[in-house]
């Protein structure tokens, strides 16, 4: 893992650890709920948490550095696209 996907995972986790306390104590507090409503928070709470880390994880990262080993690796295919056009429009 790199460092950006362990510092989101762990935001996320505490963020949503945040808003399960909250949560909890809206209902615990303010608004009378079922005892199982509890047991649901928490599984949605979890569930949420990871489908939002497994979609992050994965989209694709497009803020790699460039090294010069793929901008030579990107001359050479984007040339012999060129050159299989060029012999198509002739």
């Amino acid at each position: 893992m790199k460092k950006k996907e362990i510092v989101f995972t762990i935001g996320l986790c505490i963020f949503m650890g945040v808003l399960w306390i909250i949560g909890e104590l809206i209902m615990g507090l303010w608004i009378p709920v079922l005892p199982k409503t509890h047991l649901y928070w928490l599984i949605g709470i979890v569930a949420f948490t990871l489908i939002v880390n497994i979609w992050h994880g994965m989209k694709e990262d497009t803020s790699e550095p460039e090294t010069p080993h793929n901008r030579k690796y990107d001359r050479k295919v984007n040339g012999r696209k060129q050159k299989k056009l060029k012999k198509k429009n002739k």
